[in-house]
């Protein structure tokens, strides 16, 4: 019965069957054990069946029966990978309380929980706690903590770990390996990557077929489609063919490298070669969508999987939140924010932190507010880039105060502000007209913190340039290009913008001519915020002019563009008569 049951656990979408052996089980007079509690329970955490789960464990206690640690190591997992966190800590207190000893597995699956919560320290914590109490941590609960770095863009932090464990004796494992491999190739640290699997061989650890995948994963990007195919191909040589997650991770690959024909195709070949799509499948669909998308057939995705009886699970979800908000789709992204917020979608870290970003990507402050809220009311940890995100939508829309909470925020929960930080503190003063204060946030990164890139002296420069403050714009612009970052069009039309403002015609002439000397082409935006000057000051007749000699010095220039121009001048004067 407890091999059945284990049968059934792991094919999906069989709880009623679950629970006809359980009810054969009873009337034969067989008593549960461990194995067949444990296996049950473990079968709920594969589909999501919290409510089930809890129901189950309900009903073995008012029987009499008292849990091992085997049972309460799969009611972890099933509340960790959920990552309601809260409800872990009171299983762990549960053991305690009873006398039941944790073990590493215990240990392991508290690590994953807290890391799932988005309480990375706190997993690492985990480690220490393990040593202190004389369990070892083993690979797993590294692998687990690093994966989590890396994941969350912690790459030092994850290095790290990854030395420490090998200084402790702690050899790393095939999955450990390919964490770091993941890691690296998502940064594009390609040297590193081969360095990591020269340690791999040197150390006899094979790459089995998830460091495949995982290197079918990490070569994926726009245009790169015939990388994808090279690894499969040296894959197969090596005596690998595809399984299901191999099909399930080229669907995604495929959808990166901007190539949806060899996506579908995959798709096909999947139900071709005999394998049962899955929730990953489904998943790996919603990623080849996501990235192009396409909600309408996202929507399609879901309802498709709900119909065959898979229940979509957080990263389902997740994708298309992310489908809605590159369409910016924002009733899109409030029909899912609705199914969380009214209980019938779990409000787990990832989904809180998705409808966040989301909504970012939208520019829509309220459904932005209305999930950090509850990424607190749930006691979540938010990452920087969380709360980043949040900075720069306040700044954005010139809520100084709430910004400014943000940055306390930064420094009350142990974060280390990052480039994205600083630039959006620039941004905040240069909104509040503190163009001073701008720069000496420039200065001080310069002098200790991250390396300021193009974002940051375009940020300082268009603070000066607002307050006609042009001496000391090009100033930072020369510092800039001492550094060797060269300008960007943002950069010459921020000058443009300042120069127009107090009516310095010549010298915003002066810099178009320079930007077509030096290959930088003026946007029909560049030749506009021009045009606005000239009538912004009543000179409709020179803005005319210059609209007509615009192809004299910029032959590149469309004649579609130049019409626009000139229809926007005739309706300036038509407005002013």
């Amino acid at each position: 019965y407890n091999v059945m049951l284990d049968v059934y656990g792991k094919m999906g979408r069989s709880w009623g069957r679950i629970l006809e052996l359980l009810d054969e089980m009873r009337s034969k007079g067989l008593e549960f054990d461990e194995f067949t509690c444990s296996t049950v329970i473990s079968a709920c955490g594969r589909e999501g069946m919290l409510d089930e789960a809890r129901k189950f464990l309900a009903e073995l206690k008012l029987n009499g029966y008292k849990p091992g640690t085997v049972m309460y190591n799969s009611m972890l997992q099933v509340f960790g990978k959920a990552g309601i966190y809260t409800e872990a800590l009171s299983i762990l207190k549960e053991m305690e309380d009873n006398n039941c000893p944790p073990d590493s597995i215990t240990y392991n699956e508290l690590a994953a929980t807290y890391v799932r919560a988005g309480f990375l320290d706190e997993g690492m914590a985990v480690i220490d706690t393990m040593t202190s109490k004389g369990v070892m941590p083993n690979a797993i609960t590294y692998t687990t903590v690093i994966d989590a770095y890396g994941k969350a863009g912690r790459e030092d932090d994850a290095l790290r770990l990854f030395s420490l464990m090998k200084d402790l004796g702690c050899a790393p494992n095939v999955y450990t390996y390919n964490s770091v491999l993941a890691m690296l190739g998502k940064k594009s640290r390609t040297e590193d990557v081969i360095k990591v699997l020269c340690e791999m061989k040197l150390n006899g650890c094979a790459p089995n077929r998830a460091t495949w995948n995982t290197m079918l994963a990490v070569c994926s990007e726009e245009g790169k489609h015939n990388y994808v195919n090279k690894v499969l191909r040296e894959m197969k040589n090596c005596g690998f063919e595809p399984d299901k997650d191999t099909f399930n991770t080229l669907i995604s690959s495929y959808a990166r490298c901007g190539s949806e024909v060899d996506s579908a195709k995959m798709y096909g070949e999947m139900v071709k070669s005999g394998f049962t799509p899955c929730v990953t499948t489904y998943n790996a669909l919603l990623n080849a969508l996501a990235h192009r998308g396409d909600w309408k057939a996202a929507e399609s995705v879901i309802q498709d999987m709900q119909t065959k009886g898979f229940k979509p699970n957080e990263t389902s979800y997740s994708l298309l939140l992310h489908c809605y908000s590159k369409a910016g789709n924002v009733r899109g992204i409030e029909k899912v924010e609705k199914e969380i917020y009214d209980g019938q979608v779990f409000p787990s870290w990832i989904l809180l932190r998705t409808l966040v970003l989301s909504n970012h990507k939208c520019r829509h402050l309220r459904g932005m507010e209305r999930a950090f809220d509850q990424l607190q009311k749930y006691g979540y940890k938010p990452d920087l880039v969380v709360i980043n995100s949040m900075l720069s939508m306040f700044s954005r829309n010139k809520m100084f105060s709430k910004a400014r909470e943000m940055l306390h925020f930064i420094h009350e929960c142990g974060l280390q502000p990052n480039l994205f930080t600083y630039n959006c503190l620039m941004d905040l003063y240069v909104r509040e007209g503190e163009c001073w204060k701008a720069e000496e946030v420039l200065k001080g990164i310069q002098n200790s913190g991250p390396e300021p890139d193009v974002v940051s002296y375009n940020t300082v420069i268009k603070g000066f340039c607002r307050k006609g403050l042009m001496q000391e714009a090009i100033g930072v612009l020369s510092e800039m290009t001492t550094k060797g970052i060269q300008p960007t069009l943002v950069t010459y039309n921020t000058f443009l913008s300042g120069y127009a403002g107090m009516e310095l015609f010549d010298e915003a002439n002066e810099v178009i001519r320079f930007m077509i000397e030096h290959n930088c082409r003026p946007s029909e935006l560049t030749y506009k915020i021009l045009v606005d000057g000239y009538c912004k000051a009543g000179k409709h007749e020179e803005a005319m002019d210059f609209v007509t000699k615009i192809k004299e010095i910029d032959i590149s220039f469309d004649d579609k563009s130049v019409k626009r121009l000139g229809s926007c001048i005739r309706e300036k004067v038509g407005s002013t008569l």
